[in-house]
């Protein structure tokens, strides 16, 4: 019986798929085979030895210790393209929230409540204060282009917007699904030179952090409207403030707000809701399901963020499933070590994954130097 942890309410679709006669779901292990989580945060969490894999029901994994996860030989899946659609929708809103003030426009009618006869004047005489442009015939800079940021062109494309898109892990079947017209660009700068909205769906990391900033902003357009949907840190809170405040920035919309953006000038401030959609919710829920159970019943890997995708034969009887560091000769090592060929061998940035069907020596590749856990599966 595999004991899987749940560290959020995780959608029913999800752990119904979980075989009743081979699993238990429940907040309450503490020492899980498994765990599926949402937004908990994990940073601080004591892994159990026999924890073998860690689901994300989502994109982002910034709440998992994605790294020391790999030093323990836990698999970090995420689910991505399973909420795009959601958060999608919620970015074509923004567009339109950014230019005609639709969120300041309703405010301010509510607080005509009581004027009676008098609303209709006053209706016309203060409209006027939140007036903006349409965004038809503009240009959009998609920064990132996966599954989100595809959809998102391919929307504004379809209500008369120009593209232009920069992702320099752009694949070919991305490409293709870009909408006709659209530009590429090889430099991120070019896109925020050229655009009148900008929208972000870009991990966080090292080299993103803080990407919208006082230097990259002052290459804006005047008036540029910026849409942030993807991780807060991606902007600098404070050289945003302060280019709303210049009006250099005409507005800002952001699902991740700061303490300080909150009420500020210019700032639309959404509480986190890119998919919180009961269908979002539904189809994270059992992508993440299958991503474990394939996993732990199989050794199968598709979507981890840590180790390299492995699919594998479907039948075997005996299947001995290596996580190990990324090394030159390795896998050789290992083959030396089992006695026999792999079936699959890779890796993925500082680690990698090797996998034998046959009985093969687990003392002996446990051995081998940079290996951090062997599993057997039969």
């Amino acid at each position: 019986m595999y004991n899987i942890l749940t560290l959020n309410k995780i959608a029913k679709c999800g752990t119904s798929k979980f075989d009743a006669a081979k699993y238990t779901c429940s907040d309450a292990f503490d020492a899980p085979d498994a765990i599926m989580v949402r937004s908990a945060a994990m940073h601080d969490m004591a892994f159990a030895e026999n924890t073998v894999a860690i689901a994300r029901a989502g994109a982002g994994v910034n709440n998992i210790p994605v790294d020391a996860c790999a030093d323990k030989g836990i698999v970090v899946f995420n689910t991505p393209g399973a909420n795009a659609n959601a958060v999608k929708e919620l970015v074509i809103c923004a567009l339109f929230m950014s230019s005609r003030k639709i969120a300041e426009a309703i405010s301010w009618c509510g607080t005509l409540k009581g004027e009676g006869d008098a609303v209709g004047k006053l209706v016309e005489k203060g409209k006027s204060a939140f007036a903006g442009p349409e965004i038809g015939g503009k240009t959009l800079g998609v920064v990132g282009l996966g599954a989100i940021g595809i959809l998102v062109a391919q929307a504004a494309s379809v209500l008369g917007m120009k593209i232009v898109g920069y992702d320099p892990f752009l694949s070919d079947s991305g490409k293709a699904k870009l909408p006709e017209g659209t530009v590429i660009v090889d430099d991120v700068n070019e896109l925020f030179a050229a655009s009148d909205y900008i929208t972000l769906h870009v991990p966080l990391n090292d080299s993103t952090r803080g990407m919208i900033n006082k230097d990259s902003i002052a290459g804006m357009k005047d008036s540029v409207r910026i849409l942030n949907f993807a991780r807060g840190e991606l902007v600098d809170s404070d050289d945003i403030i302060a280019a709303l405040e210049s009006e250099k920035v005409a507005a800002y919309v952001t699902d991740f707000p700061t303490d300080a953006q909150i009420g500020a000038k210019g700032v639309t401030a959404v509480p986190h809701l890119g998919a919180s959609t009961p269908e979002s919710e539904d189809n994270c829920a059992m992508m993440a399901a299958d991503e474990l159970i394939n996993y732990i019943e199989k050794g199968e890997i598709k979507n981890s963020v840590n180790f390299p995708n492995a699919a594998l034969p479907a039948d075997f009887a005996h299947r001995v499933c290596v996580l190990h560091k990324a090394a030159d000769g390795i896998a050789e090592k290992l083959s030396a070590a089992a006695g026999t060929a792999a079936v699959f061998s890779g890796e993925k940035k500082d680690n990698g994954y090797t996998v034998f069907d046959a009985a093969a020596d687990v003392t002996a590749l446990s051995a081998v130097e940079g290996v951090v856990r062997v599993r057997v599966i039969k």
